[in-house]
């Protein structure tokens, strides 16, 4: 088969032949059709984001694709199905406290590390071994643009941090980086779980006007000036009553004080989900003050990625059209262009921008 393969970190993708994985028990074999490519995917190739990836891999985060094996403990699962192929693997030998990795992306501690050596590469492929339980069918009308719905990658996230954060449908959230990539899935994925009001505070006036002109007056956005004290009361009073949660998706560029900022909006018994990245290429820890957590009795918790039933609830978001995916702008490369799909992801990675990568095409 034909992939692209990270040689070493600062090195360009190398797209040529490879050899055909080989799917074991627990495991089937997918023809990648579509996987996003995230704007931050130079960032990890280059090293800048310090991801334990471990050269030369196939790297990839997911993707849409179509049986090609399926072993012989599926029972539902049949050759020729479209389905949705999550990144996020977890060990099976520890119900807890699981081992994690990223397929083709990044894990978790040692274990995280030993896993990922095994499911080593991700869908930057024409093919790709995934374990049985990573995959998950799609309606036939996804059929008819698998690239579009490739942005699951992306919106999956979100969703994951707002069902940590128990949102309730009529509540009002708050979501920190609401203007990035990720950011922008987390408030169209909101308000599609039912959220009453959305409070998108950012620096980005293009993309506030843009979430502003979709959303309408749902969503409630806020220009921030960098005064910590300030940007707490303006994006208080712009929420117009008690902020129930706060989800944080800042990118690790991003001051503390700007998540810290945003988390001490949340009401009294409130939620806040840290999902972002800040503090991890250093700087200042976010040092949320512990008499304001304890008096006002605020949850804070940290969310890697989502449960297996994410998958499933997200699928039925999308495909009940309580998610719309028309919206979004997709931009399409074939397998010998990876190289300049990760350059186009870096340069639009604004609110629902899609940069894809089509092997099977």
């Amino acid at each position: 088969m034909r992939a692209a393969t990270l040689t070493a970190f600062g090195a360009p993708l190398e797209v040529g032949d490879v050899p055909d994985p080989e799917a074991g028990t627990g495991e089937v074999l997918v023809e990648v059709l579509a996987t996003c490519v995230p704007p931050y995917a130079a960032e990890v190739f280059s090293g800048e984001r310090r991801y334990p990836l471990e050269p030369p891999v196939v790297p990839g985060v997911g993707g849409i694709g179509r049986l090609v094996r399926v072993g012989p403990d599926a029972t539902k699962l049949e050759v020729g199905d479209l389905v949705w192929c999550d990144s996020t693997v977890r060990a099976r030998d520890d119900a807890l406290t699981p081992d994690i990795t990223l397929q083709g992306w990044s894990s978790r501690g040692e274990g995280g590390a030993r896993l990922a050596r095994y499911l080593h590469d991700g869908s930057f492929a024409e093919l790709m071994r995934v374990p049985t339980e990573n995959v998950y069918p799609l309606p036939a009308g996804a059929a008819a643009d698998p690239a579009r719905w490739s942005a699951l990658g992306v919106h999956t996230i979100p969703y994951g941090g707002l069902l940590a954060g128990r949102l309730a449908a009529g509540e009002t959230v708050l979501i920190s980086g609401a203007t990035g990539n990720l950011g922008s899935s987390a408030v169209a994925v909101a308000l599609a779980m039912g959220a009453g009001h959305v409070v998108a505070p950012g620096r980005n006036r293009a993309a506030l006007d843009l979430l502003a002109g979709r959303f309408g007056p749902r969503l409630s956005p806020v220009g921030l000036s960098g005064d910590e004290d300030a940007d707490r009361a303006a994006t208080a009073a712009a929420a117009g009553g008690p902020i129930d949660l706060v989800l944080d998706l800042l990118p690790p560029q991003a001051p503390s004080s700007v998540t810290r900022a945003a988390a001490m909006t949340v009401r009294e018994y409130g939620r806040v989900v840290l999902m972002g990245g800040v503090g991890m290429l250093g700087g200042a820890d976010l040092a949320l003050p512990y008499p304001w957590l304890m008096r006002n009795s605020v949850t804070v918790r940290g969310q890697w990625m989502y449960p297996r039933t994410a998958n499933a609830g997200m699928i039925r978001l999308v495909a009940t059209g309580a998610l719309d995916l028309a919206p979004e702008r997709v931009t399409r490369f074939g397998l010998d262009r990876a190289g300049d799909a990760v350059a186009h992801a870096a340069a639009h990675g604004g609110p629902f921008d899609r940069t894809v990568l089509t092997p099977g095409a």
